[in-house]
């Protein structure tokens, strides 16, 4: 499970139906390995250099509670860490925010699940959640069913307050097989169907696009990492990024937000954000990414307010069979 500071806390009363509460889960345990090179280093040291989101006196007072185990030894004190030595971080139980818990089906055929997923539920742990995500939802309501039935796994991610398609499946084999199509470039040489094709809509900031409705616009700003103070580092636009390939199309200009189709041709992380913001016209509330695609340094990644949903996906299945899917319009988009 990645991991990094508690997300922030919504409030606990006057949920709207479907709703999770905010509530504590049972805590977790993470796990590292010492590295040769970081052999000599103390306790408190390796971890505020390996999770840079805490500080050492953060750590410092983890380990003093005993919360922090060496190959299977309660620690409470600082001592030299050697290379290979295990440790653990038994972190005590937290609150997880309130999140939205109810989503429609768009197909299921016993072992492949695409749902609707709303904005604002996160779709694996990380980042303060651990239960409140639709890997944990998807085990309960499997787990509430006949005995014996393997529960439905996301195969791929969504941000948590991007909404829309999501493809999960029951069976490995079928996993596998999504999760390596779903990576592979669904830009097409002349003459081909892609074999995956990826649209998405979004409100953008109004004015940012000088661009004629209709017409496409190619987007392949390189994504990378950039520092960030609470983070250590953060996905942006860098000119020494990864290789990355985006498709806008304007669809409707209007003073409360301008209406956008994205294809995508890859998958980087915050793919849409970044290139949109790069263009100088950043998704409307992102409170992230800036006109040009760098990170603002007080914000993170989780943080939501923009207006992105996944809405169609179409792909060929194993048995040369086309597969579509198209989510219904978010309560944002205008049609």
């Amino acid at each position: 499970m990645g991991w990094s500071i508690e997300a922030p806390q919504l409030p606990p009363l006057n949920l709207p139906p479907g709703w999770l509460p905010s509530e504590p889960n049972a805590g977790w345990t993470y796990r590292d390995r010492i590295p040769t090179s970081a052999a000599g280093l103390g306790v408190v040291a390796f971890y505020a250099g390996r999770y840079s989101h805490s500080s050492r006196a953060d750590w410092g007072q983890r380990l003093a509670a005993g919360e922090i185990s060496r190959n299977g030894e309660t620690l409470r004190a600082e001592v030299s860490l050697a290379g290979g030595d295990r440790l653990l971080w038994r972190r005590p139980p937290w609150a997880e925010p309130a999140v939205p818990a109810r989503w429609d089906v768009i197909h299921d055929d016993g072992d492949l699940l695409v749902i609707d997923k709303p904005s604002g539920l996160p779709v694996l742990p990380a980042g303060g959640f651990l239960e409140h995500t639709v890997l944990r939802l998807l085990e309960r309501q499997t787990a509430a069913g006949p005995a014996g039935a393997p529960p439905p796994r996301p195969v791929h991610r969504l941000g948590r307050f991007t909404s829309g398609l999501l493809v999960c499946a029951r069976r490995p084999a079928t996993r596998a097989w999504l999760s390596q199509r779903l990576r592979e470039s669904s830009a097409a040489g002349e003459g081909e169907a892609p074999s995956c094709r990826k649209l998405y809509r979004a409100l953008l900031t109004p004015g940012g696009l000088a661009l004629e409705l209709g017409v496409p616009l190619p987007i392949t700003t390189p994504i990378g990492r950039g520092a960030h103070p609470l983070l250590g580092w953060i996905w942006c636009a860098s000119p020494d990024g990864l290789a990355a390939s985006s498709q806008l199309t304007l669809l409707r200009r209007h003073p409360d937000g301008d209406l956008v189709q994205v294809a995508i041709a890859t998958g980087r992380p915050h793919q849409i954000r970044i290139h949109c913001a790069a263009i100088g016209a950043p998704l409307l509330g992102d409170p992230l990414y800036l006109p040009g695609g760098s990170a603002r340094v007080a914000v993170l990644p989780g943080e939501g307010g923009y207006r992105l949903q996944a809405h169609r996906l179409s792909l060929t299945g194993p048995d040369g069979a086309a597969l579509a899917w198209e989510a219904p319009l978010a309560a944002w988009d205008p049609g």
